[in-house]
């Protein structure tokens, strides 16, 4: 029995009861399959693989608690579209399609574990905004609306009044209103994934890969207190591929911090004007995902940073606690100052070209990440069909998967840091208002 557990700070995971009996690596063991990450990717391969495999043993092994990394501790968005792509040209389009191809059956990939296994997870398809406090930004979204009626995709500007109806806040002035996106409560999903691992998973947790390597046919992964002998590897790690060296010239991780409030009081909502359930995503890149939660909560994420992947201190946390704080203030200032309840970090995994990693690199060995921000949907959907792809098998959502834009190389370090931090700086500017 291990007593290692994950830090208390994301109301998500607060919201679920602990698990028991969890299990660490406390001996070598042997496996034909080794999945590293038990996040949406490493679930949903380990549940593809046990589904497809009933005879073979399959170990699956997080670094944390099962699901309680970036997995849990994002805004909650099932994606349809997304609106910091670029795409502008008729060439762009084509690209953009591809994307939206892949955002649409991760929706279908979730939609299918939801149904089968009859998953609560506060599941609404409310459909989400692209909203900004600048005026000027209907351009944007005028270009990004000629996009989304090219694809036939059903949305709306909306402007200051309508919206304000729709979120309780005067704060923004235009938005684009998408009808395909979804709000769910990540924690209960993911949760639901590990509840549904079949008999023959062995899942392991707080056991962190030291180093691993491959010797003609076999694989060899070093723990902290054993090793495990497998045929098979799939990597599943997301935003820390680039720390295990795993296309690591492809892939690196940025450090996002977000914040929830306490359920508003009747009166408090009341003030705001008593809206649904929404989920705003900003215009501009660096700016604001703010949602209403279902149960009256409003979350924020508003910042994004080269920083350890592995760990924030609570002394860091309460220092984005206070950025978090200024934009809930912005946006309702009716609202009491002390109305947060937790702040927590996380992490994404992000390409040059915000394209995922998807591929074999060598021979028995598979990584599927780098979802670029929609991970629920994508991450469910990869897992899924790394799986298949493992067994050397095909299916339709592979042949979608395979037309994508491949990833793009990034320069080395200090370049890429530097790089980043300088976009990043540059973004933050121009979303100064936004936060």
């Amino acid at each position: 029995m291990n007593n290692l557990i994950n830090d208390n700070n994301c109301s998500w995971v607060n919201d679920l009861k602990p698990r028991t009996n969890t299990k660490f690596i406390s001996k070598n063991e042997t496996c034909e399959w080794l999945i590293i990450g038990a996040g949406y990717t490493g679930l949903s391969a380990a549940r593809k693989l046990g589904q497809l495999c009933p005879n073979q043993k399959i170990i699956l092994v997080d670094a944390q608690l099962a699901g309680e990394g970036a997995s849990s501790r994002n805004s909650g968005y099932l994606v349809d579209t997304t609106l910091n792509d670029g795409f502008t040209s008729n060439k762009d389009l084509e690209k953009y399609k591809k994307k939206t191809d892949i955002y649409n059956l991760g929706i279908e990939s979730v939609k299918r574990f939801i149904k089968e296994y009859q998953v609560d997870c506060d599941w609404n398809e409310s459909g989400k905004y692209f909203a900004s406090s600048k005026k000027e930004d209907k351009f944007i979204l005028n270009k990004f609306s000629e996009t989304l009626t090219k694809l036939n995709f059903k949305h709306q500007i909306l402007e200051k009044e309508e919206l304000k109806k729709k979120l309780g806040t005067n704060f923004y002035k235009v938005a684009i209103y998408t009808k395909g996106g979804i709000l769910l409560h990540p924690a209960k999903l993911v949760r639901a994934m590990v509840n549904a691992l079949p008999n023959n998973v062995q899942l392991f947790e707080n056991s962190s890969l030291l180093k691993w390597n491959k010797n003609k046919d076999k694989i060899v992964s070093i723990f902290e207190n054993g090793s495990i002998s497998s045929k098979n590897i799939i990597f599943a790690t997301n935003g820390f591929l680039k720390s295990l060296g795993v296309k690591s010239n492809y892939n690196f991780p940025i450090t996002l911090t977000a914040s929830m409030t306490r359920a508003l009081t009747k009166e408090e909502f009341s003030q705001i004007g008593e809206p649904d359930e929404w989920g705003v995503l900003p215009v501009r890149p660096m700016g604001a995902t703010i949602r209403m939660t279902k149960d009256k909560r409003i979350l924020i994420r508003n910042t994004a940073e080269i920083y350890d992947p592995f760990k924030m201190s609570n002394s860091e946390l309460a220092k984005r606690s206070v950025k978090q704080k200024i934009g809930i203030k912005k946006r309702f200032p009716q609202l009491p100052d002390n109305i947060i309840q937790s702040t927590w970090s996380g992490v994404v995994s992000r390409t040059r070209n915000s394209s995922q990693i998807f591929e074999k690199i060598d021979n028995n060995v598979f990584v599927a990440g780098c979802y670029n921000g929609s991970g629920i949907g994508v991450g469910t959907l990869f897992g899924e069909q790394i799986a298949i792809k493992a067994l050397n098998e095909n299916s339709k959502e592979i042949e979608t998967i395979e037309l994508r834009n491949k990833p793009t190389w990034l320069p080395p370090q200090p370049l890429l840091d530097i790089g980043v931090r300088v976009r990043l700086m540059y973004e933050r500017m121009r979303a100064s208002t936004e936060i």
